[in-house]
Parts: structure tokens; sequence; C-alpha cells
């Protein structure tokens, strides 16, 4: 329990980190409003919604499948994705066959593929 509320927070840092310094957004409570474009938070509404319905790896196979090398939004959107996947309890991952860790290898492997990794590899 505690290693993963260790781990939780982590991933919350790590994302508070990659917002600020790429994004310049400063917040405690990331969410799909930060995204500016209606399309893009449309998406990710649907991703997040595939979260609520236990439909955890098939969301996370979505997201990489829209993700473009470069465009930084879908990087925003990514990094809303794990964030938000965070903030559900052990339990509900469990349930759903995913595990904190995942949630962290899926935010380093977001910031690999757009060469960030140097700010996630920080945590």
């Amino acid at each position: 329990m505690f290693e993963q509320d260790y781990i939780m927070r982590m991933i919350k840092e790590m994302v508070r980190a990659l917002l600020k310094l790429l994004f310049d957004i400063d917040t405690e409570t990331p969410s799909a409003e930060l995204l500016e474009d209606y399309d893009a938070r449309n998406r990710l509404k649907a991703l997040t919604d595939m979260i609520d319905d236990g439909d955890i790896n098939n969301a996370e196979n979505r997201l990489y499948q829209s993700l473009s090398d470069n465009n930084m939004l879908d990087l925003k959107a990514g990094i809303l994705f794990y964030s938000y996947l965070n903030e559900k309890d052990d339990e509900f991952l469990q349930r759903n066959h995913f595990s904190r860790d995942e949630v962290e290898m899926g935010i380093r492997t977001l910031a690999s593929k757009y060469d960030v990794s140097d700010i996630s590899n920080l945590f």
C-alpha cells in the first residue's frame, strides 16, 4: 500500500513537471479543460470514458494509435490521460487488469516517444 502511494505521488509530480516545463501549466489538478482544441478534448473524453468503464488497456491502445509524432497537443493529451488514470484507486486498477507501475511506464514511454524522457527520468 505504501509503495503504491509513493508511486502515485511520483507519477503526479512527473505529470506536474512535464506540464510546467513543456506547456507552462502549473496545476494541482490536470484535466481535459487544459486542452484548448475541441477535437483533442473530445478524444481525451472518449478515452477517459473507456477508463471509467474499465476498458483501460483498449483506451491506452487507442491513445497510442492516435498520437502523431512531434504534435505537442497529442503529448499534452497523453499526459492528461495518464494523470486521469493515476487518480484511480489501486482496487479499480487491479480489478481492470492494470497497475500503478503500468501508469508510470506509460508516461515514460510517452515521454520517450516525444524525446522529453530527460524530464520524466528525474523521477
